[in-house]
């Protein structure tokens, strides 16, 4: 697999205090002086910010279900190359995923497709459970013994113990654990002062919030510094076993595609900023690999596109909270209606490249209006291109993922169906979709973009 020492921090659900042990771990473990490589199980792109901030490494996503069972191994080994461990951390609960694999029917007692589970099996990585003690004496030995004895694949390591309110409730639980032969790797107390800020859709990112996130992240690597044997999760993560196994490349995915642009140089503008927070960072690679020169853009601020682009990528986010700024930002909405080259947006891109949103101007590239609702869509879906794109092929397959609270007007030709649902706004060169793709699974949606990206002459 790899001879990175690497653990996974999972919980029995989500709201136990997972992702501030997993952040709080890396912050600390780097703090120490040590490379930490951080990762993800899941589609999630708002933790691997708080991670990235807590290590200087880029937060990576492991997601079977998005690029596939056989790329999770290679991508973490890409990710976590030249790094002393890898902390990854989990997603809702350790056994929660889809349930089946793409294709098959129904799996059985030990499914859990894309479940954080599912991730340790894949990397062989031990796995350290977080458990929310309030509230719980004894019984704490009865919910991990459940855990450690559901799927014995699990390389199961021991326990985090959180919200813990005082000296005698800690003894209790790592009285019950020691007895069932359940290694405690720590004791945390409440500390609700530090936690993260959250709404509609999650955390709130990083980008939103910068200054109050490094002081989180410096709070959260104290609280487990001193909480937890950082000492003995260390050598746990290098009980993971050393095997054999290559890196994911960029470079060879774009190749293994069906266009590939000549020369490079190509430039793609990335939004970016406050409003534009979710990508993937091997999305990135890939345009840099199949040729293109990738530069950031914030479309709350700058008034222009980036001079010589010849490509534009609008990532999800959450334009609905920036919406007044950006239909403020009339400069830019007109460059970007007049801009002929191609388009690639996913959700919160689909927003602002609509007409309107909540009623507010935006870039009216696509006929398409958009508003917010109390609904959330959220969600895998193995979704069929319907016709032909500047991204897809008609009869393609991509698995892929809705996470959103917004409406648009339907597509009179959607780019997308799967059961029970179609999407995607498709004119002329541009793809818009509420559909979240990792390219790392279709590396040739990276080379097919900057190939008709140097179809086309730069912006001035």
């Amino acid at each position: 697999m790899s001879g990175v020492p690497r653990l996974v921090i999972a919980a029995p659900g989500s709201g136990t205090g997972k992702t501030t042990v997993a952040t709080g771990l890396m912050a600390a473990l780097a703090a120490r002086g040590l490379r930490v490589s951080p990762h993800k199980v899941g589609p999630d792109y708002i933790d691997p910010g708080y991670h990235s901030l807590a290590t200087g490494r880029p937060g990576r996503n492991l997601d079977p279900w998005l690029t596939s069972e056989d790329l999770v191994g290679p991508l973490f080994r890409h990710g976590s190359a030249g790094s002393d461990v890898a902390v990854i951390e989990g997603v809702m609960g350790l056994f929660d995923g889809v349930a089946t694999s793409p294709g098959e029917p129904a799996a059985g007692r030990h499914g859990h497709f894309a479940s954080t589970a599912h991730v340790a099996r894949l990397l062989d990585a031990p796995v350290v459970l977080v458990v929310d003690a309030a509230g719980q004496g004894q019984s704490v030995a009865a919910l991990v013994h459940g855990f450690a004895s559901y799927d014995t694949r699990i390389r199961f390591g021991g326990v985090i113990l959180n919200r813990l309110s005082s000296d005698r409730h800690e003894e209790i639980c790592r009285g019950a654990l020691e007895d069932a032969g359940v290694p405690v790797f720590g004791a945390i107390r409440k500390a609700a002062e530090i936690e993260t800020p959250s709404r509609h859709l999650g955390l709130i990112p990083v980008a939103e919030r910068r200054a109050e996130a490094v002081r989180t992240a410096g709070l959260l690597a104290d609280l487990v510094a001193g909480s937890c044997d950082l000492d003995g999760l260390v050598r746990l993560a290098r009980s993971a076993p050393a095997s054999a196994g290559t890196s994911w490349s960029p470079a060879e995915a774009v190749r293994e595609g069906d266009v590939v642009a000549e020369g490079g140089g190509i430039r793609i503008a990335v939004a970016g900023g406050a409003a534009f927070t979710f990508g993937y960072a091997e999305h990135v690679e890939l345009l840099e690999a199949a040729g293109g020169e990738v530069v950031t853009f914030d479309p709350l601020h700058d008034e222009a596109l980036p001079e010589g682009t010849r490509g534009i990528v609008v990532p999800g986010g959450f334009p609905e909270v920036y919406a007044s700024a950006l239909s403020a930002n009339v400069p830019l909405r007109e460059q970007v209606a007049g801009f002929t080259g191609p388009i690639a947006a996913e959700c919160a891109g689909l927003l602002y490249l609509g007409r309107e949103l909540d009623g507010l101007p935006m870039c009216g590239v696509l006929d398409t209006t958009a508003r917010m609702t109390a609904r959330l869509t959220l969600g895998y879906r193995d979704a069929v291109a319907v016709r032909d794109t500047v991204l897809t092929r008609e009869g393609e397959r991509f698995r892929g993922h809705e996470f959103h609270r917004t409406v648009c007007d339907p597509p009179e030709r959607p780019a997308f169906r799967w059961r029970g649902g179609a999407d995607g706004h498709a004119s002329g060169g541009v793809l818009a979709s509420y559909l979240h793709l990792h390219w790392a699974g279709s590396p040739r949606l990276a080379a097919r973009f900057v190939a008709a990206a140097a179809g086309h002459p730069a912006d001035k």
